[in-house]
């Protein structure tokens, strides 16, 4: 056990039981000319977190710490993203963009394409788990409930885009799962105003889970070698 500094207490952590889940850092949401950057979302702050994430993803890695990435995905013809029953088809922003500009249609979120690609920065390797999904939660449809059972997994802390959205849809979902939720501060990015960041993380202190950041969680793993 090591203890992890965070608000609103410290947490104790079994490293053995503890999982980094990377949410959507793919070029849609990260990079320029991504999703984000076409739909006029300042993405200015993606790139100091993504330095941050690669450091994080490294020290999970050499401490036995699973890493998971979660992948924002639709197929070629968009057939998991809903009908026009769906709330999905009507508010995710890949779907709306490529119905409202036709030049895009099939271009963005979509598997093999550039925009649906992890970041260069930090790729996947072996040992690392893909989880693909078409939802902001990365529980909706997925089996990454059945993975973290079948790894014991008990403490999940959270880096990627976006803070206000897929992070606190899945971080969320973790909760009533039965997970321990923890959301690294300064490893996520949000979209829109900054209330939305400010409120994610005060749900998550007073609330759904703990806070920590980049530091603390270094912190911890390195006391974990020592």
């Amino acid at each position: 056990m090591v203890m992890l500094n965070a608000r609103p207490e410290q947490v104790d952590l079994n490293l053995e039981k503890c999982a980094l889940v990377v949410v959507d850092m793919q070029n849609a949401f990260a990079s320029k000319g991504g999703l984000l950057d076409l739909a006029g979302v300042d993405i200015s702050l993606a790139k100091p977190i993504i330095e941050i994430n690669r450091q994080l993803i490294e020290k999970a890695r050499e401490n036995g710490v699973k890493v998971i990435y979660l992948q924002y995905t639709y197929h070629p013809d968009l057939s998991d993203g809903g009908t026009n029953m769906s709330p999905n088809y009507h508010k995710e922003l890949g779907l709306v963009l490529m119905r409202s500009k036709p030049e895009l249609k099939g271009k963005l979120l979509v598997k093999n394409t550039w925009d649906w690609q992890i970041i260069d920065e930090l790729s996947p390797l072996e040992g690392d788990h893909v989880i693909e999904k078409s939802r902001y939660s990365g529980f909706t449809g997925t089996n990454l409930d059945n993975y973290l059972r079948g790894q014991d997994i008990q403490h999940l802390l959270f880096t990627g885009i976006a803070t206000n959205i897929c992070v606190e849809s899945t971080a969320r979902d973790a909760f009533f799962h039965e997970y321990w939720p923890i959301i690294v501060e300064d490893a996520v990015n949000h979209t829109g105003p900054d209330f939305n960041r400010q409120a994610t993380l005060w749900n998550f202190e007073n609330a759904l889970g703990w806070v920590t950041d980049f530091q603390n969680v270094i912190a911890a793993m390195e006391r974990a070698t020592n």
